[in-house]
């Protein structure tokens, strides 16, 4: 079905409207319902590549270096998330592991390297990379599945825990989760169809059909 860029339907109620012309930080809502029906991004991708960049630095220390080391009697464990994994795996939790891994490592990964990957080109060239449609269908997808923000919270009361039990020092993982919480919270804020508009806008001025 070819794409009509002048229209634009509401994803609460599906009453079709006249694509509206929004200025820097506007946002247009259905007179029906109130559902965002378009919000102006302005340069905002231009914006998240350097977040998106940082979130990679942050995401490889967190899964390179140990998140907790426990010490009890003068024995001491460390482990990272990767070892975490493994553990479970040993500790027939097979089903866990595998959640665990999916949510924590693999599908955050590839929503920050689709992100990187689409992000260079449009900021850098204002051109829409190889492959452009079906990478934007898949960050919709992985959105939901992303939860770094549970495991950091069921991190953090694993240690509170422990605490009363044995000294817990955190690593330099458990940092950068953290930081990296923050910085997917507002990376992520970037609704993957705004990629469509940004395209849509440049193809139009460039006299490009939709």
């Amino acid at each position: 079905m070819q794409e009509v860029p002048d229209l634009i339907a509401c994803e609460g109620c599906d009453a079709l409207y006249k694509r509206p012309e929004l200025r820097p930080r506007e946002v247009a809502r259905c007179p029906r319902c109130g559902t965002v029906l378009e919000r102006h991004w302005g340069r905002m991708h231009e914006r998240l590549l350097p977040f998106t960049v940082a979130s990679l630095i942050l995401f490889a220390i967190a899964n390179l270096f140990p998140i907790v080391e426990i010490e009890v009697q003068g024995l001491r464990s460390q482990t990272t998330l990767a070892g975490a994994v493994l553990a479970l795996t040993r500790g027939e939790m097979a089903e866990v592991a595998v959640l665990v891994l999916a949510t924590t490592i693999l599908f955050p990964l590839m929503q920050l390297c689709i992100l990187f990957y689409l992000l260079l080109p449009l900021s850098v060239r204002g051109q829409r990379p190889a492959g452009f449609n079906i990478l934007v269908r898949a960050m919709q997808v992985l959105r939901p599945w992303g939860m770094i923000e549970v495991f950091l919270l069921g991190v953090l009361v694993a240690i509170v825990k422990l605490s009363g039990m044995a000294r817990v020092l955190p690593g330099a993982a458990l940092w950068a989760f953290m930081g990296l919480t923050v910085l997917l919270t507002a990376v992520l804020a970037f609704e993957p169809k705004a990629f469509w508009r940004i395209v849509f806008d440049r193809e139009a001025r460039k006299g490009v059909p939709p």
